[in-house]
């Protein structure tokens, strides 16, 4: 049975996109994967976002949860790669319904 990110995650998150004047606006996903839905200026390059949710988060979360680097692929938190997507003109309060209905069971 697969299980979610842990709790300490979205607070990570949080404050990562908050250093980077972004906000966490839905997270959810699984232990091997997340869906984030991140609001940021357009001033901020997606890679520079992405990296610095990242890095930041696997060096709080390797302080906070030593206990899940069993779970490390290689010992690294995250692959090097990564998916974004625009919400374009798409209602905003539709977006988090989409990230939420992506949990799937295994």
């Amino acid at each position: 049975m697969a299980s979610r990110p842990p709790a300490c995650l979205h607070a990570i998150f949080v404050k990562v996109g908050t250093d980077f004047v972004a906000m966490l606006v839905e997270m959810d996903g699984e232990y091997d994967h997340v869906y984030l839905l991140v609001e940021y200026p357009p001033k901020v390059a997606v890679s520079a976002s992405v990296n610095s949710l990242k890095g930041v988060s696997s060096r709080l979360l390797r302080q906070e949860r030593p206990d899940i680097q069993r779970r490390y692929w290689k010992g690294m938190l995250w692959s090097p790669s990564y998916f974004t997507a625009s919400c374009g003109s798409a209602p905003i309060s539709i977006v988090p319904q989409y990230i939420e209905q992506q949990q799937t069971s295994h």
